[in-house]
């Protein structure tokens, strides 16, 4: 689906104010040309908009653009919805600094200076003519301002609403959007969330008949594999009861995704042999994660997508409301991230592949954050005491040498380094990880502002302090992920919930279907030694598994009952998560959603009576495999 680009810029009259009086309201991330700012939705349920952010790496980005008309010539005062986003860490800077410009010509005011929260900056006032007027976000330091919204009134006395809901209510009033969303169709399954494991639920339950939507709130799909994240597929496909689960897994990912252990186990396959000679080719795509944008083949997954007659894409739609008759979902309700324009999906199934388990909160399904306890799951390593400690999220990074000598400015607003402390290194991989006790949902901004602010203070550290600061001179920062790479949050409960004795002791289940590989891979924060902020990095530890056939039982929810899941969202503990949640994993995981999808609609039943009645039958299809080898 493709989404018009048109700034949404309203004027309207405001009913207590006199007819002459005006509001003119623009989202920042409508701007007709966004120039070097990036729409960032992650924590719209929590501040209510998606907003745009300066992501420049210590330069400034070019300038957003967009055009107004303003009906009537006059003074108005001037509103910015913004914030200082390194005001919760008690530093008096603010690296976010940017400017609005009205024809070129610039207000006094610098916006991101101030509030650790969101909230309306004053602007000052201004004197418009009548006509067509350019306005444009001026980014002075390329560290990460922020903006959300902009108001122009002639009422000098009128004060934007800053209360979450009298916000919301302010938003749908002056977006002049239709009341009712538009209906986008009627579909067999939508599904939510476009990572691996939503781009496999949909497309093999499309290849076996279903009409299918999927939408994904971010410009690419891929999820924590695409170009924004950057993280490499890991976990074995091919493996037995079902050896043709994968195969889509694998049309899909990016050639060249593969890591050494797997060429080792299985040197003569033939996507071993292609891999190895596209390697020797192309080195770059030897790096499995933070590597080159290419290395993650957002175009790729789109186009196979695309390709398939059954599904209908919607990029940039983030769901925020479902719709429930008794225990059955019946629509869900979507939100365009830049036109604001809202969509409702009704479906007779319905797949929640957000990672969080964000259609499963919406629509009241059972689930569970963080770590059980011993006396609940008599798992081996859960610990004496529940605790909220969950696996955290990557910001990764890269530098680069370019062609000659480059600086980096001071950081003094980030996280302070010494030679103790800083991280002597050109990249950030998966273990460059924070916000193990906080939220994941809740918390997600200060998550990720965390860890540009330990990102950017290690390498101004190392170019500007260390005491190898004449070879880092040699670098250049030349990509830090914005969108953050979670592992854990939401777990959705199903049937079944797998826990670490099923996998140690081999459990065998009746309805055995994807293959787990992956060893049991749990994170937990590192304290260095004289380091005084909270942590940014992470250790791993595994517990080995032979590979181990996960119930179909974990992939349903419990207590909605046409409610599937696939990814990290699915029914495990958390120690369970350890393993299943890679990404080729999670992609057969929606092999089996879809084929599973598909027996539904033919047999006109539910995720449990797919196991209660067919199950058969998805054995079947799990043995035939829905996929094509992109080396065929």
């Amino acid at each position: 689906m493709k989404h018009k680009t048109l700034a949404a810029i309203f004027l309207l009259f405001i009913g207590t104010f006199s007819t002459s009086a005006q509001l003119i309201f623009i989202e920042a991330e409508s701007f007709e040309n966004r120039g070097g700012w990036v729409i960032d939705q992650q924590s719209m349920d929590q501040m209510g908009s998606p907003y745009m952010m300066a992501h420049g790496l210590g330069v400034p980005v070019e300038n957003a653009r967009t055009q107004i008309e303003v009906a009537e010539k006059g003074k108005y005062r001037v509103w910015v919805r913004t914030r200082n986003w390194v005001a919760p860490w008690g530093v008096s800077e603010a690296p976010g600094k940017f400017q609005l410009l009205f024809d070129s010509v610039p207000l006094k005011t610098l916006f991101g200076t101030e509030g650790a929260e969101w909230h309306w900056q004053d602007g000052g006032t201004i004197k418009l003519d009548k006509g067509n007027i350019e306005i444009e976000l001026h980014d002075l330091t390329g560290f990460n301002g922020r903006c959300d919204a902009i108001i122009l009134t002639k009422k000098m006395g009128f004060i934007p609403p800053e209360e979450t809901d009298a916000l919301a209510d302010f938003r749908d009033t002056y977006l002049n959007l239709p009341e009712q969303p538009e209906l986008a169709g009627e579909f067999d399954l939508v599904v939510v969330g476009g990572g691996i494991a939503g781009i496999t639920s949909a497309i093999s339950a499309a290849r076996l008949g279903c009409k299918v939507a999927l939408i994904q709130n971010r410009p690419v799909l891929g999820g924590n594999n695409s170009s924004e994240v950057r993280v490499g597929l890991s976990g074995l496909i091919f493996q037995e009861p079902y050896p043709n689960l994968g195969k889509l897994v694998d049309e899909i990912g990016s050639v060249g995704h593969w890591t050494f252990w797997e060429v080792k186990l299985d040197p003569e396959s033939e996507r071993s042999k292609k891999n190895l000679e596209i390697i020797e080719n192309n080195p770059e795509k030897k790096i499995h994660n933070a590597g080159p944008q290419s290395n993650y083949g957002d175009d790729k997954k789109q186009k196979i997508v695309e390709a398939e007659e059954n599904i209908e894409l919607f990029l940039n739609t983030h769901v925020f409301d479902a719709e429930k008759s008794g225990d059955k979902i019946i629509s869900v309700t979507g939100r365009d991230i830049i036109t604001g324009k809202e969509l409702i999906f009704k479906g007779q199934l319905f797949a929640d592949c957000t990672g969080d388990g964000n259609l499963g909160f919406l629509a009241g399904a059972d689930f569970r954050m963080g770590m059980e306890d011993h006396a609940e799951t008599e798992e081996p390593s859960a610990p004496e005491k529940d605790d909220d400690l969950v696996m955290g999220t990557s910001v990764q990074w890269y530098a680069e040498k370019p062609d000659k000598p480059s600086s980096f400015p001071e950081c003094t607003w980030a996280v302070h380094f010494t030679e103790e402390t800083a991280q002597h290194l050109t990249r950030g991989d998966w273990d460059w990880e924070t916000g193990f006790y906080w939220d994941q949902i809740e918390d997600i901004e200060y998550i990720r502002d965390y860890a540009l602010r330990a990102v950017f203070g290690n390498w101004s550290y190392l170019k500007n302090k260390s005491k190898e600061k004449e070879k880092y001179n040699e670098y250049q920062l030349k990509w830090v992920a914005y969108i953050g790479g979670k592992r854990e949050s939401r777990r959705l409960l199903g049937d079944v919930i797998l826990k670490e004795q099923d996998l140690l002791t081999r459990v065998e289940y009746p309805d055995a279907s994807f293959t787990t590989t992956w060893t049991i891979d749990l994170h937990y924060p590192v304290a260095l030694k004289g380091f005084n902020e909270e942590p940014f990095l992470s250790k791993a530890k595994h517990i080995k598994i032979e590979p181990y056939a996960v119930p179909y039982r974990c992939l349903y929810s419990r207590n909605i009952n046409n409610l599937f899941m696939a990814g990290r969202n699915i029914s495990v503990t958390h120690v369970a998560l350890g393993t299943v949640r890679v990404m080729r994993t999670t992609g057969m995981m929606g092999e089996v959603v879809g084929m599973a999808a598909s027996l539904a609609k033919k047999y006109g039943t539910n995720p449990r009576g797919v196991y209660q009645n067919h199950l058969d039958d998805l054995k079947l299809l799990m043995e035939k495999g829905v996929g094509r080898n992109w080396y065929e």
